[in-house]
């Protein structure tokens, strides 16, 4: 399961999405992200799901790899899955006790399921084709006009840099306190659900004192290179610019927005 985790991964690679300007797409998939809430008939998600897929082939990464993230947040789907079937209203299906399975309460649910799955892959594929030093300079450069209101943007976005480099590192981490575990007989995968989480302290214990002391090596490494944070004198070694595949990509997100509100209106007005 740890091992499944895959946000905060950078994978090099040669395509279209790699080669967009950072800036561009944080924007973008911010607005991918509003638009699915927009998203409200089955043409318009079945639209949504083939646009990502085909970004999801464009980004030039192996579809197991989106596939293989979704399995640590299986758990939380499943359950909301469960929560919208059972305690929406409509026309009743099948019941038993006090639990009621409507018509509504099957479409919301998979209406759910489905937006959950896209907001991930699109977020995936954020951090998959943007090192964190071009995400950091990227939101960092967006973030800049909020230096008026004396908001540290810099630090923010060092920040989010900094968390995104550590996932991997303490999914490593977490794999090789677990397979000492093992070793001295631990037992993480069977008993009851209570048992599994008391099974857990000998690995979240040494997690966190292993975290705070590579904080705290990094703190002392970044005071020794004399780092102030965003100094007015810095120079910088790359200057972003936009090109004519960032435009496009604004004119495709614009259709697929439109494309939603028609979908919707369509449906609306019970033509589909």
């Amino acid at each position: 399961m740890i091992k499944d985790i895959t946000l905060g991964q950078y994978f090099p690679g040669n395509s279209i999405l790699h080669r967009l300007d950072p800036r561009m797409k944080i924007v973008l998939v911010t607005a991918y992200i509003i638009l699915l809430f927009f998203a409200q008939s089955a043409l318009s998600y079945l639209l949504a799901a083939g646009v990502t897929f085909a970004l999801m082939l464009l980004s030039g990464i192996p579809l197991k790899l989106y596939v293989r993230g979704l399995k640590p947040i299986v758990f939380i789907v499943i359950f909301t899955g469960i929560i919208n079937m059972f305690y929406t209203s409509g026309n009743v299906l099948c019941s038993w006790w006090i639990f009621q399975i409507t018509d509504l309460g099957i479409a919301n649910a998979v209406r759910m399921i489905l937006r959950i799955m896209l907001l991930v892959w699109a977020s995936s594929m954020l951090t998959y084709t943007t090192s964190p030093v071009v995400l950091t300079n990227g939101l960092e450069s967006l973030l800049s006009p909020l230096k008026v209101f004396h908001i540290p943007v810099h630090e923010f976005s060092m920040m989010v840099s900094l968390a995104l480099r550590l996932i991997p590192t303490l999914i490593e981490e977490t794999n090789r306190i677990m397979s000492a575990q093992k070793a001295r007989g631990a037992d993480f995968e069977t008993g009851g659900l209570i048992r599994r989480m008391k099974a857990i302290i000998p690995i979240i214990v040494p997690l966190f004192i292993s975290s705070f002391r590579r904080a705290d090596e990094l703190a002392t490494a970044m005071q020794c290179r004399c780092y102030n944070g965003d100094s007015k004198n810095r120079t910088r070694l790359v200057c972003y610019s936009l090109h004519v595949r960032d435009y496009m990509s604004v004119v495709f997100m614009a259709a697929f927005f439109a494309g939603i509100i028609l979908l919707n209106f369509i449906t609306l007005f019970g033509v589909a």
